[in-house]
Parts: structure tokens; C-alpha cells; sequence
């Protein structure tokens, strides 16, 4: 069990838990599951983090095929700029490896913005804290779960 899936537990949340054989070899997690889960590729969000100006890092839950909007994230999060965050201080901080950063069971509670576009889906799928394992959850769900708020975060 991941500190994921132990905070969805814990928390009493509605998920499901899906696994796969993940390839090393892979240069997108998020299309890899999608294949993989036999899921649309619109269900799959990946979790990134950024360091804001005043040195605030920020989770931004966004859907896997688009890029991430620094300007709006760093807006959504209240701040002026933002920037991908170191990923040794990344992992440091949320107890997990890049392609496995889950926005649930953090070691330390981070400011979460999760994509409007998740609304548009009954559940999605965000990472359960190591490769090769999704959680299926709802928008409304995770969004209380990690005191997130919506925001339009994507490049358009």
C-alpha cells in the first residue's frame, strides 16, 4: 500500500485501484496508463509541482496530454510566477518518484489546483504513488480530499 491509497483509506474517499505492468522504457506515464487501463486518455491526469516566486510549491493536477500554464498556476495559487520545481526537492517533499507523485498522501500538505477540466469527468485517474498504479476517483472527491480548489491550468 502506498501513502496514497492509505490517505484515500483513511479518508473514506470512493476509489478503485488500478495496476499495470509498467515499462521503464516509456517516455509518458500518462499515455502508457491509458493504453495499458483501456481508459480514455481525457480520464488521465498527471500531477506536477511548482515553485512559485515566493518559493511556495504548488500541486497542479492537470490532464496528461496537455502542458501546464506556469502563468496560471502561479495565478490560481495566488502568486505572481511559477516554475517547475526542482525534482530532488519534489521528491524530498512528497515522498514519492517522478512518474509516481500521487496528489494524495503527501509527506507535507501542499496547495493543490486541480484542472476545470476534471469536473468534466464522472472519475479520473491520478497516480497511487508509484509507477504502474492509478487511482480512479472523483473530481469532487479528490478536490476535498486535498483542499484543492478548480482552475483553468492548461496551455491553450
Amino acid at each position: 500500500m502506498t501513502p496514497a491509497v492509505l490517505a484515500a483509506q483513511k479518508a473514506g474517499l470512493a476509489i478503485s485501484l488500478h495496476e499495470y505492468d509498467h515499462d521503464p522504457a516509456s517516455d509518458s506515464y500518462g499515455e502508457e496508463a491509458a493504453e495499458k487501463l483501456g481508459v480514455d486518455v481525457g480520464a488521465i491526469f498527471k500531477t506536477l509541482v511548482v515553485q512559485t516566486g515566493s518559493k511556495k510549491l504548488v500541486v497542479a493536477v492537470i490532464p496528461v496530454r496537455h502542458s501546464l500554464n506556469l502563468k496560471r498556476v502561479a495565478s490560481a495559487a495566488g502568486e505572481k510566477k511559477a516554475e517547475m520545481a526542482d525534482k530532488t526537492l519534489v521528491q524530498r517533499t512528497t515522498g514519492y518518484v517522478l512518474g509516481g507523485v500521487s496528489p494524495l498522501g503527501q509527506r507535507k500538505a501542499l496547495t493543490t489546483v486541480i484542472d476545470s477540466l476534471a469536473k468534466e469527468q464522472a472519475k479520473i485517474y491520478v497516480s497511487g504513488g508509484r509507477r504502474g498504479l492509478d487511482i480512479a476517483i472523483s473530481p469532487a472527491d479528490l478536490a476535498a480530499a486535498t483542499r484543492a480548489s478548480f482552475a483553468d491550468l492548461i496551455r491553450t
